[in-house]
C-alpha cells in the first residue's frame, strides 16, 4: 500500500520520547516512554503510549490520546486510569522493540539500522510511515532538544520498504511476513542470513520456510558455515525436508556438511530414488568433476528427431542452466554430440539430433576442480558434460558451479549487503 490521504508533517519519535503527558486541562501527569504500535497493517497506527505517572509505568490508550507531537503527548480526557503497562499479544513498543536495531531495507536488499523512527497522523490516525537510517536521525537524537528539532530527515525509507525483526519481542508470533522477502532473489536472502546475527538469520529462514522451494534454494546460496549453523538445530526430518527440494549436486554437498552421525538418518528419511542418487553423487570425491556435477540433463538417442528432443527438455527437472543444451548418445549409451537449445529451435520438427552439432569437450568424472575450470574457460562453456570410464555421460557442471569455486571467499560483501 502506498502512502494516500491527507499526511501532516513528519514528527521524529526521539522528540515524543522523554515528553510530557498533559490532560486536557493543562495537568502534567507524567513523561512518555514509548509509543506502542500493531506491526499488522501497511503503516502501523499508535495504539497507545507507555507513560511513568507518579513512579509507576502506565498504559495510555489511543483513544484518550488527542495529539502527540514534539515533547507533548496530550490527553482528550479529564483524568487518566493509572491501568499498568502490560503487552498485548502482537504489540511492539518503537523505542525498545525497533529503535537502535537491525531491519531489512528490502528494496536495497540489505540491513540497515534503526537511527529514527517516522511518524505521522495520516487518516486520522498516528501511524509509523518511515525510518531514518542516517546520520541525521542519530544526531537529533544526541543533541539537545532545543536543536535536534531543526535537524531534517536524511535517510529515510518507507515503511513500505522495510521489515523489523520482532523474534525478540515475547508477545509477537507473527513474524517476517514471506510476501516481503518473495520479491528478493534467494541470493539476496542468503546475503541477509549472513549478514544477520543468528537470531536474525534464523527468523529470514522461517520466513521463507512455508515455500519448500525458496526455502532450499536460500539455503544453495548460504555458505558452508551458515548452513551448519542453522541445519545442526534442525531435526532429522526438517533437514530431510530440505534436501527434498534441492537440486541433487547441492544437496549432496549439504549431506557431507552435515556430522557424519546424522547423514544415514537423513538420507533414510528421503524417497528411494533421490536416496539413491545422492549416495551415487557422495561417492565421488568433492575436490572432482563428480563431486562437483549435477545428475540432472537432458540426453537423447541419435535417432531421435527435433520434436522428441525438445519434448524431453520441457519433461525435464534438470537446473535451468543445464538445459540450454541437448546431449547425444549411441545405442551403447556414450556421448556422441551436443547440441545447443538455439539451434535445436532453428531445426526442421523431422530432423534427428544426430545429424545436428558435433563432439562436444568433456571431463572425465576424476578430473579435479582446476582441469574442470580451464576446459570450461577456454572454450566458453556454460555447461560440460561430465562422462565415466566408458565414455557414458552421468552428470553436467555448469558455470555457476565453476564460479562458486573461482570467487573468492566474502566476495558478497562487495556488494554492499552491510548497512552504513
Amino acid at each position: 500500500m502506498a502512502l494516500t490521504g491527507r499526511i501532516e508533517p513528519l514528527l521524529h519519535l526521539s522528540l515524543v520520547l522523554g515528553g510530557e503527558l498533559v490532560d486536557r486541562e493543562g495537568g502534567r501527569l507524567g513523561r512518555v516512554e514509548d509509543l506502542i504500535v500493531r506491526l499488522d497493517a501497511d503503516y502501523p497506527p499508535v495504539s497507545g503510549a507507555v507513560a511513568k505517572v507518579a513512579g509507576r509505568q502506565v498504559f495510555v490508550p489511543a483513544a484518550v490520546i488527542s495529539e502527540i507531537g514534539p515533547g507533548t503527548v496530550l490527553l482528550d480526557a479529564p483524568r487518566l486510569d493509572l491501568q499498568p503497562f502490560a503487552r498485548r499479544p502482537q504489540e511492539v513498543l518503537l523505542r525498545k522493540d525497533v529503535l537502535d536495531r537491525q531491519l531489512i531495507n528490502v528494496d536495497g536488499a540489505r540491513l540497515v539500522r534503526t537511527n529514527e523512527i517516522e511518524l505521522a497522523r495520516l487518516d486520522g490516525w498516528y501511524r509509523v510511515v518511515g525510518v531514518d537510517t542516517g546520520w541525521r536521525g542519530l544526531a537529533r537524537r544526541i543533541l539537545p532538544r532545543r536543536l535536534a528539532g531543526v535537524i531534517t530527515t536524511g535517510g529515510f525509507l518507507d515503511w513500505s520498504s522495510v521489515e523489523p525483526f520482532t523474534g525478540h519481542v515475547p508477545t509477537v508470533r507473527l513474524r517476517i511476513p514471506h510476501p516481503k522477502l518473495a520479491r528478493l532473489h534467494p541470493a539476496q536472502v542468503a546475503d541477509l542470513v549472513e549478514a544477520a546475527s543468528h537470531g536474525e538469520g534464523k527468523e529470514i529462514l522461517e520466513a521463507v520456510s512455508g515455500d519448500r522451494e525458496v526455502e532450499a534454494d536460500v539455503f544453495e546460496e548460504l555458505d558452508a558455515q551458515h548452513r551448519v549453523e542453522f541445519l545442526e538445530e534442525r531435526e532429522d526430518h526438517e533437514v530431510a525436508a530440505v534436501l527434498g527440494a534441492m537440486e541433487a549436486d547441492d544437496a549432496a554437498d549439504l549431506v557431507n556438511e552435515l556430522p557424519e552421525e546424522r547423514r544415514e538418518p537423513v538420507l533414510e528419511l528421503l524417497p528411494y530414488v533421490q536416496r539413491r542418487r545422492l549416495r551415487a553423487l557422495l561417492g565421488y570425491d568433492a575436490a572432482t568433476a563428480g563431486g562437483l556435477m549435477s545428475p540432472d540433463f537432458v540426453c537423447v538417442y541419435a535417432q531421435a528427431t527435433k520434436a522428441e528432443a525438445l519434448a524431453r527438455l520441457l519433461r525435464s527437472r534438470a537446473p535451468t542452466e543445464a538445459l540450454t543444451w541437448v546431449f547425444v548418445m549411441n545405442e551403447h549409451k556414450r556421448l556422441t554430440g551436443a547440441i545447443q537449445l538455439v539451434d535445436l529451435l532453428r531445426a526442421d520438427d523431422g530432423d534427428q539430433v544426430g545429424a545436428m552439432g558435433g563432439v562436444p569437450q568433456r571431463v572425465h568424472v576424476d578430473a579435479d576442480l582446476e582441469e574442470v575450470a580451464r576446459l570450461m574457460t577456454d572454450f566458453d562453456l556454460t555447461v560440460a558434460p561430465v562422462i565415466d570410464n566408458e565414455q557414458r555421460m552421468v552428470g553436467v557442471v555448469t558455470v555457476d558451479d565453476v564460479l562458486e569455486l573461482l570467487l573468492p571467499q566474502g566476495w558478497r560483501r562487495h556488494y554492499g549487503i552491510l548497512g552504513e
